[in-house]
C-alpha cells in the first residue's frame, strides 16, 4: 500500500477515535426530565405528590406521596391516563406516622399524561404532567453526523485514491471530510454555550403543540402570549369551597396552569379574625378547582389565588367568601419576641426600616423544605377593622419566599425528606406604606407546617415615599 493510502487509513482512524470521544456532547445537553412537587388538599389531607423522573419510555412510574402530621391513615387509589385512556392503577397505602409513601405505575409513550388520586371520599384529584420524549438537540445532531459524513467521506478517499490512476482525484472527498469534520467540531463547541430546550412540565404544559420534541416545530406558535387574567369566582357548597377559572377573554374554563412552586394553586385563606390558612385545592375538571377548610369561622374570608398561566407568569386573584361555622375567634397576634408554635420554640425578630427583615429563628437545624423553600411570608395590610374583611381590601397583598441555600452540583431542589435546614429563616420585605400590617410566616418541621401569625407596625418614617 502506498504513503497516500496509508495516510488517509491514519486520518480514518483518528476522525473515528474522535468521533467514539464525542459522545462527551450527550452530556451536555438536557435533561428528559426532572421530578415533579405538586402539593395538594385532598379533603382532610395536606399531601405533596413527587411524580419521579422518567428517561424513558415504556418504564415504570414511580410516585411517591409525602404525608404531613396529623394525617389520618387510609388508602390513595392511582390511576395515570393519556388521551383519556387509563393504562396503569395503584393503591397507597398512607400509615399513621407522617412520611413517604410509593406507589408504582407504569407509562408507555412520550407526551401529556394525568395522574389522578382519590381516598375514595371526595371527587378525584387530577394532575396534569408531561412524559419528555428523548430530545436530540440539533448541536448532537451536528455532531454525530458531521463525524458520520467524515468517515464516509475518508472511506470514499481511500477507495479512490487506491483505484483512481491519479491520486489527485481523493483530495475531493477528502475536502468533504474536512468540512465534515469542521461541522462536527463547531456542533461539539456550541453544545456547551448553547440554551437546552424548553422543559416539559414547568416551562412546558400538556396543552402545548410540540411537548414531545421542542425543536420539530419551527413554526410560530399560535398561542397568545399576553394571556388575558383569569376571572376567579369563589363560593361555599357542601363545606367545601369551590373555585371556578375562567379566561378574561373568552370566558372559557382555564386549563392551562403550570406547576408553580411545587402547585399549580396556591390558596391563601383568613379568617375574619386573622386565621391564615395556606392550601392547594385539586383540579377536578378544567377551571374546577375544590378544597376543603377544616372548622371555619362564620363571617366574611379573604381569598387570594396565585397560579401561573402558560405564557402569562404569575398571577394573583383575590375575591371574598361568607362562610358559616362555629370555630372560636383566633387571638391577636403578638408582634416580635419569643413564643411557641406546635411545640417548636421560635424567636421573631423584627428589624423595623427600608427594607424591613423579619426573621424567625427555630433555635434547630432539621427544618424541611416546602413548597421548594425554606420559608413562607404572607403580609396583608394595612389593616383596619375585621381581619378578613380588611386584608380582603387591602392594598398591599405579598407572598414572600426564604430560599433553599444552594449547594454546588445540586440540580433538583430537595424535597421534604431532607430535614438539613436553620435554625435562621429570614425575609426582606419593603412595605409601601405605613400602618398595621399582619403576617404569617410558615416553615416546615417533623412534617408539621408551622405558622407564626404575627402583627408589624410600620411607621410613618420607615414606609417607602
Amino acid at each position: 500500500m502506498g504513503s497516500k493510502p496509508k495516510l488517509a487509513l491514519l486520518l480514518l482512524l483518528a476522525v473515528l477515535g474522535i468521533g467514539a470521544g464525542g459522545g462527551t456532547a450527550h452530556a451536555d445537553s438536557a435533561p428528559s426530565g426532572a421530578d415533579i412537587q405538586v402539593a395538594q388538599t385532598l379533603g382532610a389531607r395536606d399531601l405533596t405528590v413527587i411524580i419521579r423522573r422518567v428517561d424513558v419510555t415504556p418504564s415504570p412510574l414511580r410516585v411517591d406521596v409525602v404525608t404531613h402530621r396529623g394525617t389520618a391513615p387510609g388508602t390513595l387509589h392511582l390511576t395515570v391516563a393519556a388521551d383519556g385512556v387509563v393504562t396503569s392503577r395503584a393503591d397507597v397505602v398512607l400509615g399513621a406516622e407522617p412520611g413517604v409513601y410509593a406507589g408504582n405505575l407504569r407509562v408507555d409513550k412520550p407526551g401529556p399524561w394525568e395522574l389522578s388520586l382519590t381516598d375514595g371520599t371526595g371527587p378525584a384529584a387530577t394532575i396534569p404532567f408531561i412524559v419528555p420524549a428523548r430530545v436530540v438537540p440539533p448541536w448532537e445532531k451536528a455532531t454525530y453526523g458531521g463525524f458520520v459524513a467524515a468517515g464516509a467521506f475518508l472511506l470514499l478517499a481511500l477507495l479512490v485514491g487506491v483505484r483512481a490512476r491519479r491520486t489527485a482525484f481523493a483530495l475531493i472527498p477528502a475536502g468533504g471530510a474536512v468540512a465534515a469534520i469542521a461541522v462536527a467540531v463547531t456542533g461539539a463547541l456550541l453544545s456547551a454555550s448553547t440554551p437546552p430546550p424548553p422543559a416539559p412540565g414547568s416551562q412546558l404544559d400538556p396543552t402545548f403543540d410540540n411537548v414531545t420534541d421542542p425543536y420539530a416545530n419551527a413554526r410560530l406558535s399560535t398561542v397568545d402570549y399576553s394571556r388575558p387574567p383569569v376571572n376567579l369566582a369563589v363560593r361555599t357548597e357542601r363545606g367545601e369551597l369551590r373555585l371556578s377559572l375562567t379566561d378574561g377573554a373568552t370566558g372559557r374554563p382555564v386549563d392551562d396552569l403550570l406547576v408553580h412552586d411545587n402547585a399549580l394553586v396556591h390558596l391563601v385563606v383568613v379568617s375574619p379574625s386573622g386565621r391564615m390558612s395556606h392550601l392547594h385545592p385539586v383540579r377536578v375538571s378544567p377551571g374546577d378547582y375544590r378544597v376543603r377548610l377544616a372548622d371555619p369561622e362564620a363571617g366574611t374570608y379573604a381569598v387570594a389565588a396565585e397560579l401561573v398561566r402558560r405564557g402569562g407568569g404569575v398571577q394573583l386573584a383575590r375575591s371574598t367568601v361568607d362562610m358559616t361555622g362555629s370555630a372560636a375567634p383566633a387571638p391577636e397576634p403578638a408582634g416580635a419576641g419569643p413564643r411557641t408554635v406546635e411545640g417548636t420554640p421560635v424567636d421573631l425578630t423584627i428589624s423595623p426600616g427600608t427594607p424591613t427583615t423579619i426573621t424567625a429563628h427555630f433555635r434547630t437545624q432539621d427544618l424541611q423544605p416546602w413548597l421548594g423553600m425554606l420559608g413562607h411570608l404572607v403580609i396583608a395590610g394595612p389593616i383596619t377593622g375585621p381581619v378578613g374583611e380588611s386584608a380582603a381590601k387591602a392594598p398591599t397583598w405579598a407572598h414572600v419566599h426564604a430560599m433553599i441555600p444552594p449547594v454546588a452540583g445540586q440540580l433538583d431542589r430537595p424535597d421534604e425528606t431532607v430535614a438539613a435546614y436553620g435554625p435562621d429563616v429570614s425575609f426582606t420585605y419593603t412595605f409601601a406604606a405605613p400602618g398595621r400590617y399582619r403576617i404569617w410566616l410558615q416553615a416546615e418541621r417533623g412534617y408539621r407546617v408551622l405558622t407564626i401569625p404575627a402583627v408589624v407596625d410600620v411607621p410613618m418614617t420607615g414606609a417607602g415615599r
